[in-house]
């Protein structure tokens, strides 16, 4: 049986830990547990986890070092991280974003506030 890593969920003001199978992807293992990790268009229509559409953001901590392209401009220039490109191999506090059109983040405001 694979190692199980804890994973804090912040949504709606709440948290929830779950359990996720350790080298999972983050953005499969929040859909898995039905966290939305789109807006309201982009849950229709967005890449499918390529790392391409910026649409799966949330904020995490502590932040893994990045392994992708789009994920190394998010931590250079301090915006949120990609689900979709992120691994989960240690325990990790992740915090869903408020989205409007497309993936925009609501500024200033998060689901937890």
């Amino acid at each position: 049986m694979a190692e199980q890593v804890p994973v804090t969920v912040v949504a709606d003001r709440k948290e929830t830990t779950i359990e996720v199978e350790c080298g999972v992807n983050l953005r499969a293992a929040l859909l898995d547990h039905d966290f939305p990790v789109y807006g309201t268009v982009s849950q229709y229509a967005n890449c499918g986890g390529r790392g391409l559409c910026a649409t799966c953001t949330v904020e995490v901590d502590p932040a893994p070092e990045p392994t992708h392209w789009h994920d190394a401009a998010a931590v250079r220039f301090g915006y949120p991280r990609l689900s979709c490109c992120l691994t989960v191999d240690e325990p990790l506090r992740v915090r869903l974003l408020d989205k409007y059109v497309w993936g925009q983040v609501v500024p200033g405001r998060s689901e937890s506030e």
